[in-house]
């Protein structure tokens, strides 16, 4: 796994707790929402996704209930909780200032002295 993939999938509970925000909804709406929001760049499939839920659900962060969808197709609706909402919270902070200080270290070289050079 490259070093991308790894920060893709490091993503993965951030992105997912993001698109429950907006609201209660099945595997594969969050999948074509995290797809279309990001034009294609987080493309998430089912062996990702699903393992993620179960995991953000045993974590107390999501919630899960079968419901009759139409057609009479039952699908498992995720929700998040108020604890899902607060690691939300979190996340965001943390990747964030991830970004922030990443941007001021790749474009902030050292001179000779050891200062920085801006």
């Amino acid at each position: 796994m490259n070093q991308l993939q790894q920060l893709r999938k490091g993503s993965t509970f951030l992105l997912i707790l993001d698109v429950l925000s907006g609201g209660k909804k099945y595997g594969y709406q969050i999948m074509r929402e995290l797809e279309q929001r990001s034009e294609g760049y987080f493309s998430m499939n089912a062996a990702l996704l699903y393992p993620a839920l179960h995991q953000l659900e045993q974590d107390g962060l999501v919630e899960a209930e079968w419901e009759e969808g139409q057609g009479g197709r039952r699908r498992k609706y995720y929700t998040i909780t108020e604890n899902g909402h607060r690691a939300l919270d979190a996340h965001r902070a943390e990747w964030s200032q991830f970004i922030t200080r990443l941007g001021q270290t790749l474009h902030n070289p050292l001179n000779e002295t050891g200062e920085s050079a801006s």
